[in-house]
This record gives C-alpha cells, sequence and structure tokens, in this order.
C-alpha cells in the first residue's frame, strides 16, 4: 500500500496567536504542517497537540530575522511537497509618537515583519514554485492606514504590503498564488500585550467595551479559505475586521 503523503505547510510564528490557530486549522484539514517559531517550548506544545488530535506536525526552532538560519531550515525541511507558506511572523513594539520613539523598536519590527517574510519567501520559493503552492503574508490594516502611536508599525506593515504586492507582480505567469490578509482588531493573548511591554491593563484596555472583536481561529479559518481556494483563484487581499471596527478610528464600543 502506498503511503498517504500530506502537503506540507510551514507557519511561522507559530507559538501562539494566529501563527498556533492556523497550524491548527491546516493540519485538521489535511496538511502536515511545520510550526516555526523562536520559543522551541511552545511550538513544541502545539505540535504535540496537534498529533494528539490526529494530525501530522513537526516543531522546528527559528528566527525569521536569522538569513542563515532561515537557509538551513529551508534545507532540512525534507522532500514532502511544499505548497503553502504562512508568513505570520511579526509584532508590535510600543505606542509611542514619533518625536518620542526609540529607533531601536523600529528596527525590530522592520526586521521581522518585513526582512523576516523576505527570508523566509526567498528560502522556500523555489519549492513553492515546484509544487504550484501559495504564499500568504499576514498585514495589518495599519499597513493602509497610519494612526497616532503606531508609526514603527504601519511603517513595518507598509513595508510588507508592498513586499506582497511586488512579488505578485514579479511572480505573474508562474506557478505560484500571493495571497495577503490583513486583520484588524484581533484579540489574541499576547499581541496587545507585548506592545505595551507586559502592561496588561493597557493591553485589556485597546479591547474594553468591544462587542466580540476577530479571535485567532477567525483569521485561521480566513487563512485556510484563501488557500484552498482552486489553483487558479488568487485572493490578491482580503481585509478582516469586526463589525463592530468599521476603520482604524472607527470602533463601536459599549459603556456603562
Amino acid at each position: 500500500m502506498t503511503e498517504h503523503v500530506f502537503p506540507t505547510a510551514v507557519v511561522t510564528g507559530a507559538g501562539s496567536g494566529i501563527g498556533a490557530a492556523t497550524a491548527r486549522r491546516l493540519a485538521a484539514e489535511g496538511h502536515h504542517v511545520v510550526l516555526a517559531g523562536r520559543r522551541t517550548e511552545r511550538i513544541e506544545a502545539v505540535a504535540r497537540e496537534i498529533a494528539d488530535a490526529g494530525g501530522s506536525a513537526e516543531a522546528r526552532a527559528l528566527d525569521v530575522t536569522d538569513r542563515a538560519a532561515v537557509r538551513a531550515f529551508a534545507d532540512a525541511l525534507g522532500d514532502r511537497p511544499l505548497t503553502l507558506l504562512v508568513n505570520n511572523a511579526g509584532g508590535a513594539l510600543g505606542t509611542e509618537h514619533v518625536d518620542a520613539t526609540d529607533p531601536d523598536d523600529w528596527r525590530t519590527m522592520y526586521e521581522v515583519n518585513v526582512l523576516g517574510t523576505l527570508h523566509v519567501t526567498q528560502a522556500l520559493l523555489p519549492r513553492l514554485e515546484a509544487a504550484e503552492g501559495t504564499v500568504i503574508v499576514l498585514s495589518s490594516t495599519a499597513a493602509f492606514v497610519a494612526y497616532e502611536g503606531g508609526g514603527g508599525y504601519a511603517a513595518a506593515k507598509h513595508g510588507e504590503h508592498a513586499l506582497a504586492a511586488t512579488l505578485r507582480l514579479e511572480l505573474c505567469g508562474r506557478p505560484v498564488r500571493v495571497v495577503e490578509i490583513a486583520p484588524g482588531m484581533v484579540r489574541t493573548d499576547e499581541f496587545a500585550l507585548n506592545r505595551m511591554r507586559g502592561d496588561a491593563d493597557r493591553a485589556a484596555a485597546v479591547y474594553d467595551g468591544v462587542p466580540d472583536p476577530l479571535t485567532a481561529e477567525d483569521v485561521a479559518d480566513t487563512i485556510a479559505w484563501t488557500a484552498s481556494r482552486p489553483p487558479h483563484v488568487n485572493v490578491d487581499l482580503l481585509v478582516v475586521r469586526p463589525r463592530a471596527q468599521a476603520a482604524q478610528h472607527r470602533v463601536h464600543r459599549v459603556t456603562g
């Protein structure tokens, strides 16, 4: 009997939040999922959870800002067909205004969000093309609208949007899809907490009164849907927000 070979999906930043939810969802849909992330214990825990549920997964430690490590990661993936890359690793640091911000925070956000996506995409693109695969870039609504206190994050996400749009143009005629998904307000355990430098009260205040912000599972559902379209269908850009958020500055909050 011929052993069934699962198509492989690589998910970066897979130890928590959207990345972990995406790994679980893709495994449930029949992918062998390679979970990549800096925190080995977190990605290994998610991989075990997937395996316990009957899915196929493996955890590989990776810092997407380390170009040599990314190349070694790509070389070690084995012979499975690589059909999907989800560039999810990213994040925001701080809410200071431009005149008071720390350039190191901007540098960190750019290196993770933009250069991390570049490193991983470059390293895996030949294999994705060989399998007629899909590159998904997780940007943000901050890629299109700036806001006070969000200069560094918006700049990084604008850069990530430009990367995705340019790559799609450059790959036109070749068998690779490039999808950008731009979430709005998503409540996860770590995003706002990291941005607020561990201040749990300030992190919770981001979502105060907002009925039903998006969850990591909502975004994972969107990722899985775009990846499962017929091969000739490319969802160039999908903006997904909670119903309570009409725009960056227009959020319905329940008071009292």
